[in-house]
């Protein structure tokens, strides 16, 4: 029966590989630097262009550095020899994202525009093509602030460029549609799930390009993981020459569904939905399934397939040191191998759509997300930007419905005084989400009140607070009394603390620190160790609080900014820039967080010191921890608060000091170890 079965998936992966080709456009490309008059012009001399491969994107090592970056247009052409076209084949043009504004001209002839930064868009080129099988293909993409394009505004940098993949597909005359913002014309939503059984309802939009009528079968399947098909339904269609059909509807069911159950149990099927022409496959979708159901209690929190389930996380940006935009997919197994080791159960992607491999990661991890379009600080009114922001949340739906670790669609970051009236823009949006995705809430991140019922309109909300950090939010003491004060802001009564935090220069240090200016240039990394000490104390205490996310996962480059000690920087992260240092605060909430056993020193790169007496913190998730100071034991300590030992009025000799952290965990030892260097008092 195996021997069946392996057979049929055998000839199943080669008729889905003959019905799609799929060809990635990395190399090859030119690169022009601002406005070419007819840049998309055959004839036009681009000897002298800079050869790149993609991803590319420009204005990194200005905002690196904290200056002013370009912003503005720049030209990208590349040769397409394809051969002379096939009969019966169709060839698109799949681009992952372009910032912020394109337009893709094949051999000389305008394809379309896409509006937006972050999306997926796809054209289909067919008619196009040159009977030669030599095509040029230009593309314009520009970055130039424009009034009817979101972000208008925002604490990040917005690099331009095709900072992600560009890929060739070719299918047959039947197949599923491509051009939809950017989706493969796939949906898979879950309907009704529970322990007993998944009830999940199939749309697919089929395009019948022949020259006349066809009878078509459409087939959802879902195959367990090992690939043995657990549930299907098909519909027969007679399909009229030249036509795309609306969204089909098929329902499959499934009895007794494996769960996915976050980072307890991300287990995934697949889900397959194929196009047949007498009986043959002529073109297939395959998404992963995790099937999961929700909800939250404005009391007692999220709950997950029906067990209450802590949502603890952070937020990240995609920025990433000397790439920018530009990163592969190792930066984002690198990235996810991070995230994972720090014991998140949560991410919310800021403050865009996210890279879909991004996303794969996360619904193998069993992380969930919160997916978000870039709304940040100010809207506009006009027809034009309300038209492109519901296309943003059109590209970010349709492309991503289909991952099981998305839980929320986020209509806006911070909205703030002195904007337009947001409230019919952000009704319209959520009605346009409600309608393209019935299964998932819609939620917002906050910093303010001044249109009280702007935080009412989502479903859920989240908070963005700062006690401790920034001026007007109070001290590192005040996390509870701004809890209570937002307590029903939202329309539940409940809320998430979608961003908290500080800053912190791993290379800056000092004992028993006062709360800096966050635009000075002093930011010492044990300052943001006891802001996220205090913080979490006191965010996990409030069962309303139903999700936390950390701001943020790694440092960033923001041109404006010049605090820290270093330019251009967003230094709040846990994890520095380049990935090389996890600060001190990624260890506080992995002794929180994580089950992997470890002890970690804090203030370990303080190592240089003036005073005499000091303190030694350690952060752990073992039951028992001894300190050692030059192999004299400072006592064993048990029953950590939140992950922390500590040990004060530590006496320095003068010179070298090995500070030594000692554990066990499972009959294993474990150990880490410092040097801390005395000195004579000198100015910091």
């Amino acid at each position: 029966m195996r021997i069946v079965i392996t057979l049929v998936l055998a000839l199943f992966a080669t008729a889905q590989l003959q019905a799609r080709e799929e060809t990635p456009l990395t190399d090859g490309w030119l690169f022009q630097s601002g406005d070419v008059p007819q840049g998309e012009r055959p004839g036009l001399v681009a000897s002298h262009w800079q050869a790149i491969s993609l991803p590319h994107c420009w204005g990194v090592e200005a905002a690196m550095a904290g200056k002013e970056y370009y912003r503005g247009p720049g030209w990208y052409r590349r040769e397409l020899n394809l051969g002379a076209p096939v009969a019966g084949k169709h060839y698109f043009l799949r681009f992952e994202a372009a910032s912020t504004v394109s337009q893709v001209y094949l051999n000389g002839e305008l394809q379309g525009e896409h509006r937006g930064g972050f999306g997926a868009f796809c054209y289909e080129i067919t008619s196009s093509l040159s009977p030669t099988g030599t095509n040029l293909l230009a593309v314009r993409v520009s970055n130039a602030q424009d009034p009817d394009v979101a972000p208008l505004s925002g604490d990040f940098s917005v690099y331009g460029g095709l900072y992600r993949p560009v890929h060739l597909l070719v299918t047959g005359n039947a197949h599923l549609a491509l051009t939809d913002h950017g989706s493969f014309g796939v949906a898979w939503l879950q309907t009704a799930v529970s322990a007993e059984q998944a009830v999940l309802d199939v749309t697919a939009q089929i395009c019948n390009a022949d020259k006349h009528t066809n009878q078509l079968t459409i087939v959802a399947r879902v195959l367990d993981a090992m690939g043995n098909p657990v549930a299907e339904s098909s519909d027969n269609h007679f399909m009229a020459a030249r036509t795309t059909t609306a969204p089909e509807f098929l329902r499959v069911t499934l009895p007794h569904p494996h769960l996915w159950n976050g980072r307890l149990d991300p287990y995934l099927y697949q889900a397959v939905v194929e196009v047949r022409k007498n009986g043959v496959v002529v073109d297939a979708v395959t998404n992963a399934l995790g099937l999961r159901y929700y909800a939250v209690d404005p009391e007692k929190g999220f709950f997950l397939n029906g067990k209450p389930y802590h949502l603890h996380g952070v937020d990240k940006h995609q920025d990433r040191m000397g790439k920018g935009w530009a990163i592969s997919p190792a930066d984002l197994d690198e990235d996810m191998g991070i995230v994972k080791e720090l014991g998140v159960t949560v991410i919310r992607c800021a403050h865009y759509q996210h890279p879909d491999y991004w996303y794969t990661l996360c619904d193998r991890a069993g992380i969930l997300v919160w997916a978000e379009i870039p709304q940040v600080d100010k809207i506009r009114t006009s027809e034009a930007f309300e038209t492109t922001s519901r296309g943003q949340l059109l590209d970010l739906i349709r492309q991503n419905v289909n991952h099981p670790s998305i839980f929320v669609w986020s209509l806006f970051n911070e909205i703030r005084d002195g904007t337009p009236d947001p409230h019919r823009l952000l009704q319209n949006l959520k009605a346009v989400a409600h309608g393209e995705d019935p299964t998932r809430p819609v939620i917002a991140a906050t910093c303010t009140e001044f249109y009280p019922q702007m935080n009412r309109i989502p479903d859920l909300l989240g908070w963005n607070i700062y006690p401790g950090w920034y001026p007007g939010w109070g001290t590192k003491e005040d996390f509870i009394p701004t809890l209570i004060k937002d307590r029903y802001t939202s329309r539940s009564g409940g809320f998430c603390v979608s961003e908290y935090g500080a800053g912190a220069n791993p290379a800056q240090h000092e004992d028993n620190p006062v709360q800096p200016q966050a635009s000075g240039q002093w930011h010492p990394e044990e300052w943001q160790n006891i802001v996220h000490e205090l913080a979490w104390a006191q965010l996990k205490s409030q069962p309303y609080v139903w999700g936390t996310f950390a701001w943020v996962m790694f440092d960033f480059a923001v041109h404006s900014r010049h605090e820290g000690g270093i330019p251009g920087r967003n230094d709040k992260g846990l994890v520095t820039y380049d990935r090389q240092t996890k600060k001190d605060a990624f260890y506080f909430y992995k002794a929180n967080w994580s089950t992997d056993p470890f002890v970690y020193i804090t203030s370990r790169r303080f190592t240089e010191r003036t005073n005499v007496l000091t303190h030694v913190k350690i952060y752990s998730n073992a039951s028992e921890v001894e300190a050692l100071i030059n192999g004299v034991s400072l006592g064993k300590k048990s029953g950590a608060t939140n992950g922390m030992y500590y040990w004060d009025n530590v006496q320095l000799k003068p010179g070298a000091n090995q500070v030594t952290a000692r554990a066990e965990a499972a009959g294993a030892p474990l150990q880490d170890a410092c040097v801390w260097t005395l000195k004579p008092s000198a100015p910091r």
